[in-house]
């Protein structure tokens, strides 16, 4: 039964917790609200940070002889305390997991009640004391939102003596011949029983075993054997073969309870940042999702199927869920669609120390919730927390506090991330964890985790990736964060502003406090005075982003497994109006990246080197040439022509051989000398195989007049 209907809340004081709890309370006064939902959505507390007071009136009768009545909240932003009937069940804390309390006392007394739930969800100012990751104090969402609320349903059951009160299930390792699946569970008795504990595989009894439980929690462990299983494939190497496991739970015959989980069997490696699933090695090809709406309450299953539509249509493998745990859904999809997501957990820059234990504790529970979706293939337990400043200092001190922050030691990576990390490692044998996500390569090894390399736009130009790959190329095994800001397609605060201003003068500190504008780099790069009107300047800020996204894809692609293992570039969309690294808008409008970013991740690309922005008329010019195979077959007769265009005059080379699956080939070099023509030098490739094309690209320059 879900609790829904009337609610309503009040801003939580002592005398609403005083009086505003019990049955026979009066809120006919107070204001009617949406659960699930997010407080700040109501008119009456859309600038509250709280605690609210929740409350809803409900009937029910006394459960049967022998069962137990439970009410679960199943999704708390972020903390509460429970009463009903002015009785307190419990506390709550963690907004990815549910939360239940037994009340099968007190729904006895009479066939009317009220849970009053209270809710609070701190703002983050300084050191964050909240397990709420990027759904909190991003900079992508507006100013002043606090997610607090009760944002899933509020159910009501019933079970036996004894309920289930976490199920994990996890496929350890598997192969051809056998999948070895671990289950462990906790039983939460109300008194000593004998217990039957059955386990079923698509319906078919795999396990049964009695046990004793004693009142309170009991654990409990155990292993099956599956032979010959099908295994679980990403999509472009296999099928998503699917197996359900159900573990119940009888008392003297009876059932009690039961849990459900959707198992994909399959076995993960990573090597040095080079992933394998199954023996057989793939390149990911990944993007960063951001919260896909500005609550996450608000993010139904069809906005999580248009996202992944998105990252099916720009060619990606990967997702990487950045800085929060996504809905439900999500995962059961990814599953469905083979795309592979590697799970942040919500810890965020820089963590108060008070969050230690709670982030272990939510850590384990994340291995409950999350570890038997097979898509799921790396925890990271912190998105950066040496705290990075988005543009770096140019002066000698500044950059050194900030090598210092991110090289030396600090209680967030030293301590909280490596606690993290292990309490992942202990609950989950069957995937690797990282303790944090964009940590700086550092001596004495030059060793990193995945590095966040922000080349061509908070430093250097875009082709300075490469020169990071050539110095230190172990900083690039994995880039999990690169890009560029744009200006978005759609954009009602700029155009607002437009009908009471001239371009170019804006409220630009409006715009860098409420919608992202970031002015050091935007202003360096393309100023706004240099454009004749916003839609230019739009358009310019666009194709830079198309630029640099295309430069260090090609760039990443062309060191695939030598040493790179893949790449997740920033970001897929914005949950809300903002100028971002993002290729989609916060209408899902696609920015002019979009299709270069799809272009870029084709299963076979023909890249060059990156053209400098000009070159001199006379100069040499050397161009290597790479043909990039992601497919599982074989190009046996490749050839690639690259054809060099300029004002009156054309020249072209013609390169072959055979590229072998899953690889990449230098086809060949392009030398030549730059015309004497001023204007475009332009670079064409072409890649055949037979009388088919299979890739192309484009590259331009421009020739001038060599200076003194």
């Amino acid at each position: 039964m879900e609790l829904d209907g009337r609610w309503v809340a009040r801003v939580a004081t002592d005398d609403v917790r005083r009086f505003g709890i019990g049955l026979d309370a009066d809120d006919s006064d107070w204001d009617v609200v949406s659960v699930p939902g997010h407080w700040q959505h109501e008119s009456a507390f859309a600038d509250s940070d709280g605690p609210l007071m929740y409350r809803h009136r409900f009937r029910s009768d006394a459960p049967d002889a022998g069962r137990r009545r439970w009410i679960t909240l199943d999704g708390v932003m972020y903390q509460s305390d429970a009463w009903l009937d002015g009785a307190y069940l419990g506390d709550a804390e963690g907004y990815f997991f549910p939360h239940s309390f037994d009340i099968t006392q007190l729904v006895g007394i009479g066939d009317e009640h009220v849970l009053a739930v209270e809710v609070a969800c701190a703002p983050e100012t300084g050191k964050r004391t909240n397990i709420t990751g990027v759904l909190q104090a991003w900079d992508g969402l507006p100013p002043g939102w606090n997610p607090g609320g009760l944002w899933r349903k509020i159910r009501m059951y019933d079970t036996g003596p004894i309920r289930i009160d976490r199920l994990r299930v996890l496929c350890r390792d598997a192969d051809e011949q056998r999948a070895h699946v671990l289950l462990s569970a906790s039983f939460d008795s109300i008194g000593h029983h004998d217990v039957t504990v059955v386990t079923r595989r698509d319906g078919e009894v795999v396990d049964e075993r009695t046990s004793m439980v004693a009142a309170g929690l009991n654990e409990l462990g155990w292993s099956v054997d599956i032979r010959d299983p099908d295994l679980w494939w990403p999509r472009e190497l296999g099928e998503q073969p699917l197996t359900e496991f159900t573990v119940e739970v009888l008392v003297d015959g009876e059932p009690s309870d039961r849990r459900m989980r959707r198992v994909g069997l399959r076995q993960v490696q990573w090597n040095d940042w080079v992933f394998s699933i199954n023996g057989e090695r793939l390149f990911l090809r990944g993007t960063n999702m951001m919260p896909i709406t500005v609550g996450i309450g608000d993010t139904t299953d069809e906005l999580i199927e248009r996202e992944l539509d998105h990252v099916l249509d720009l060619g990606l493998n990967t997702v990487r869920v950045h800085g929060h745990i996504g809905r439900r859904c999500l995962y059961d999809r990814a599953d469905e669609l083979g795309l592979l997501l590697l799970q942040d957990f919500p810890l965020e820059r820089t963590q108060a120390r008070s969050v230690r234990a709670r982030a272990v504790a939510q850590a384990e529970i994340a291995v409950d919730q999350l570890a038997h979706h097979p898509c799921v293939v790396l925890w990271s337990a912190h998105n950066e927390p040496a705290d990075a400043p988005i543009t770096p200092a140019t002066d000698w001190r500044g950059r050194l506090r900030t090598a210092a922050a991110q090289n030396l030691p600090s209680w967030n990576k030293s301590v909280l991330d490596r606690w993290v990390k292990r309490t992942f490692e202990r609950a989950d044998p069957s995937r690797p964890a990282i303790a944090h996500s964009g940590g700086a390569t550092h001596f004495p090894l030059l060793d990193a985790t995945d590095s966040h390399l922000w080349f061509g736009w908070r430093s250097g130009e875009a082709r300075d990736l490469a020169g990071r790959a050539r110095i230190l190329p172990r900083s690039v095994r994995f880039v999990s964060e690169f890009g560029a800001d744009s200006v978005p397609t759609v954009a009602p605060f700029v155009d607002e502003q437009l009908r009471e201003r001239q371009w170019p003068d804006l409220d630009w500190e409006d715009l860098a406090r409420r919608f992202g504008y970031q002015r050091e780099p935007m202003e360096t790069l393309f100023p706004p005075a240099d454009q004749p009107s916003f839609e230019a300047w739009r358009k310019v800020t666009q194709l830079y982003q198309s630029h640099v996204l295309k430069v260090q894809i090609e760039t990443l692609r062309r060191l695939k497994y030598r040493p790179t293992g893949g790449f997740c570039f920033s970001t897929l969309a914005d949950p809300s109006p903002n100028i971002s690294s993002s290729v989609l808008d916060h209408t899902r409008t696609p920015k002019d990246a979009y299709s270069t970013v799809r272009d870029a991740c084709r299963p076979v690309i023909v890249v060059a080197d990156p053209l400098p922005d000009w070159v001199n008329a006379g100069d040499s010019l050397r161009l290597d040439v790479h043909l990039v195979n992601d497919t599982r077959l074989a190009i046996g007769d490749a050839r690639v022509e690259v054809t060099a265009t300029w004002a009156g005059s054309s020249r072209r080379w013609t390169f072959g051989g055979p590229t072998e699956a899953d690889d990449v080939v230098k086809a060949g070099t392009l030398e030549m000398t730059v015309p004497d023509t001023l204007g475009e030098l332009a670079i064409e490739l072409v890649a055949t195989a037979g009388d088919r094309v299979i890739a192309g690209n484009r590259y331009t320059t421009a020739v001038v007049v060599p200076t003194e």
